[in-house]
């Protein structure tokens, strides 16, 4: 069965026949290999177009193609001269491989792998380097994204979504392998995975080298998602990588770089004293995409945080698809009017608002003044698939100095460029919701995180041996959070004695109290560690290079992009204005025929929907290998699907069926077309239901709705009452003995309006507490301490 899928008109076979990933994980840093292997098995030449999802922060820093006997290794050049270069091979009769990066998002790569002629193999191996990120449980997370959705560009931008071709996973006509290696100074407790992976392997005594694979017979229906466990994972570390032989000294490549990881536990005293006052700002995406499920997580989870904010605060709930509506004119002060309003309007929310623009509402909220005494807490909630991710990050770094921004990707096509870039550039802290994975937990940690003590006064202090100079190439480190990692690249210059050592110390104010850490290190570069240090130092500068450029928009220095150019050429990673070029030296003889473009199918769940606004067409479906293709080159020649869609009944159930592609302009017509059976409703969940009925201030009200919520009769709830004491403070104490006694799995989830309930009950002075705990554990058949409530 073909849902929603692309096939060519012959249904021919398609050129792909395996994808092989290899994963070396140093520490916190990996390096990925990806090796594509074709066969043209057309009776024409054959021009494709592969399209990579990676990382928003990776650094590309090696292409190389072998047909037949010959191989041939890509070089970086600028963007324009390797175009021209890419051009003048294929009409010359050459083949040519071209690699370059788009220009709307850096996780997002076009591979255009030029003209292969009829029969003939070719094998495409991309390699890459990049950050692990750190998660709430302290594991580093590394995803082979399954699917590289379409990027939804806003109207009038140029440019249109990349298609991608989807077909059930069975059809699939190639294999996928995936093997990692992990090593690290420290053991490796454990490797987890969503996909069922073969036993770890340790390599040595200290378990701090193990090697796993994915098991025989993976579909990749899903993205593959590796967990990986250190033990001491807060202990700060530093490596140093001897510079390239034959760089030049002085430049980055000829000098030894350090990498700096910060990891800090602050103290729990400290961390578990909230703030009581801030502008919460809530951005949640209600584009096609984030369709049943998703939106309904999300309702929830607005539900936990708008119930979990302190009193005094101010609010407001921002959502965007092609176009943005807010609850509220501007944020208003929370309060239990203004909550319930918001609730009644969140409980309304459906994911109908069409594409993905996210700029415009940013622009909304930045385009308010901030409140005094207020600070500007952002949540942005989205899965990711938007075309402007760089113009919407530089929006962020420009209003960094007045709030934080706080991301969460949800579902596996989120762009960890738009995720991750949100967050650095707001100071703020960026999650991943894939999968099985429950949205609440994670988002009520970032809560936790905004309303903690804000870490200030930040400074990093290098100590280092007399004619040894240190240059450091990352940004300047803004804010610190608890279960948060930061990098520092530094470039080291000069001579130092073969055991020099040096120290780094890092000092900042938390709370009002100092606190630093100080760690020493050695000098000796690691041996045999290769450049994968170097090139992710190169990529955090070329980053940072590019974003000063874009703030002169209208305005190019050419200053700017002739050191990205040099400093990407240099160091063989790609950038915003380089490209990787390679050209295999033909007899010049100019090709036959008109070249064939092919698409290269990807799998999709069998149940992939599809949807879309008035405003742009896209393909909604989670389509799922790590190499994805479609047919359009990212250049001159646009080819798109069609956004119409026709129905076919299969076996008595509708599926979508896509009409063959169209040339020319792209289409911005609207697509729809969904499943028509409706699911039965499951009832609400207990906990979501006993947390609606909380008031703003904290507090149960005594009533038939609360005595469901616990599992009694109202007559039950009533009766046991402490004669002396008040209904609220008898309902809200029956409430916390609830969580605590039903719920403590959810813990995350109702901490925060749970010490809010808390705050509540002592600012009554109760004279009876103790015996409304005591009543309260008779009722509900618990045995909960009143230290435990925390009252």
């Amino acid at each position: 069965m073909i849902c929603c899928g692309l096939l060519t008109s012959g249904k021919e076979p398609v050129p792909l026949k395996s994808v092989e990933v290899e994963l070396e994980v140093r520490d916190h840093v990996a390096t990925v290999v990806s090796t594509l292997n074709y066969e043209n098995k057309e009776d024409k030449p054959l021009e494709a177009v592969f399209v990579f999802p990676m990382p928003g922060d990776a650094a590309v820093c090696h292409f190389s193609a072998t047909i037949g006997q010959t191989q041939i290794v890509a070089e970086v050049k600028e963007k324009q001269k390797a175009r021209e270069e890419y051009d003048d091979a294929l009409s010359s009769g050459q083949q040519a491989f071209l690699l370059e990066e788009s220009d709307q998002s850096p996780d997002i790569f076009s591979l255009s792998v030029g003209s292969l002629p009829p029969g003939e193999s070719a094998s495409i191996r991309l390699e890459y380097v990049t950050e692990l990120a750190v998660q709430a449980d302290e594991g580093l997370r590394f995803v082979l994204p399954a699917v590289l959705n379409p990027r939804y560009h806003p109207q009038g931008s140029e440019g249109g979504s990349v298609q991608v071709t989807s077909v059930p996973a069975s059809l699939v006509p190639y294999s996928l392998s995936f093997s990692a290696r992990v090593s690290s100074p420290r053991p490796v407790s454990k490797v987890e995975s969503n996909c069922p992976l073969d036993p770890l392997e340790y390599l040595n005594t200290e378990q701090s080298q193990a090697t796993v694979k994915l098991a025989a017979g993976h579909k990749f229906d899903r993205d593959v998602e590796l967990l990986i466990y250190y033990k001491d994972a807060h202990q700060p570390t530093a490596v140093v990588e001897a510079g390239q032989t034959s760089a030049k000294s002085g430049t980055l490549m000829g000098d030894p770089v350090v990498m700096l990881s910060l990891y800090p536990e602050f103290p729990q005293a400290v961390m578990s004293s909230l703030a009581s006052c801030g502008e919460f700002v809530f951005l949640l995406d209600r584009s096609g995409s984030m369709q049943r499920d998703r939106i309904k997580s999300a309702r929830d989870t607005l539900l936990l945080l708008l119930k979990s904010l302190p009193m005094g605060c101010f609010f407001n709930i921002y959502s965007f698809g092609s176009s943005h509506e807010h609850i509220f004119p501007k944020s208003v002060e929370y309060s239990q009017e203004t909550m319930e309003e918001a609730l009644k309007k969140v409980g309304e929310m459906e994911a109908n608002l069409g594409g993905t623009e996210i700029l415009r509402p940013l622009k909304d909220i930045y385009s308010h003044a901030c409140i005094p005494n207020q600070p500007r807490q952002l949540f942005v909630f989205t899965d990711g698939e938007v075309g402007n991710t760089k113009e919407v990050i530089n929006l962020v770094k420009k209003n960094s100095g007045s709030h934080r921004c706080f991301s969460f990707g949800i579902g596996g096509g989120a762009s960890s460029a738009l995720i991750n870039g949100l967050a650095k550039e707001g100071g703020g802290h960026a999650q991943f919701i894939t999968g099985t994975d429950r949205m609440q937990p994670k988002v009520m940690q970032s809560l936790r995180f905004a309303l903690q003590p804000a870490v200030v006064d930040i400074s990093v202090k290098w100590d280092l041996p007399k004619g040894v100079s240190v240059t450091v190439l990352s940004p300047p480190i803004t804010s610190l959070f608890q279960g948060q990692r930061s990098l520092i690249y530094a470039q080291l210059t000069g001579q130092s004695p073969e055991a020099a050592e040096g120290s780094v110390t890092v000092k900042y104010s938390l709370a009002g109290h100092p606190s630093q850490n100080k760690l020493h290190f050695s000098l000796k570069p690691a041996e045999d560690s290769g450049l994968t240090v170097h090139r992710l130092a190169a990529r955090t500068l070329i980053r940072s290079l590019e974003m000063e450029e874009m703030e002169r928009r209208g305005q190019p220095d050419e200053g700017v992009k002739k050191k990205v150019v040099e400093l990407s050429v240099q160091s063989g990673v790609s950038s915003a204005f380089t490209a990787f070029i390679a050209v295999k030296k033909g007899n010049g003889e100019t090709i036959q025929g008109p070249l064939v473009r092919r698409n290269v199918p990807t799998p999709m769940p069998m149940m992939a929907m599809c949807g879309g606004g008035a405003s742009g067409g896209r393909m909604m479906g989670r389509p799922i290998p790590r190499m994805v293709s479609c047919s359009m080159p990212m250049r001159r020649t646009v080819m798109e699907a069609s956004p119409s869609a026709q129905m076919v009944n299969v076996g008595g159930m509708k599926s979508c069926s896509m009409p063959k592609r169209r040339t020319g302009v792209v289409q911005r017509e609207s697509l729809n077309c969904s499943l028509d059976i409706e699911p039965l409703q499951p009832p609400r969940d207990p906990l979501l239901q006993l947390v609606s009925l909380q008031k703003a201030s904290g507090c149960w009200e005594l009533d038939p709705a609360l005595a469901a919520a616990v599992g009694k009769t109202s007559e039950e709830v009533e009766n046991t009452k402490p004669a002396s004491e008040n209904k609220e403070v008898w309902a809200t104490i029956l409430a916390l003995i609830w969580l605590h006694g039903f719920k403590m799995d959810a813990q995350e989830e109702w901490e925060l309006l749970a010490m809010k309930a808390v705050s509540w009950l002592r600012a009554q002075n109760a004279p009876c507490v103790a015996e409304c705990v005591e009543a309260g554990n008779t009722l509900l058949g618990c045995k909960v301490q009143k230290d435990a409530l925390g009252i």
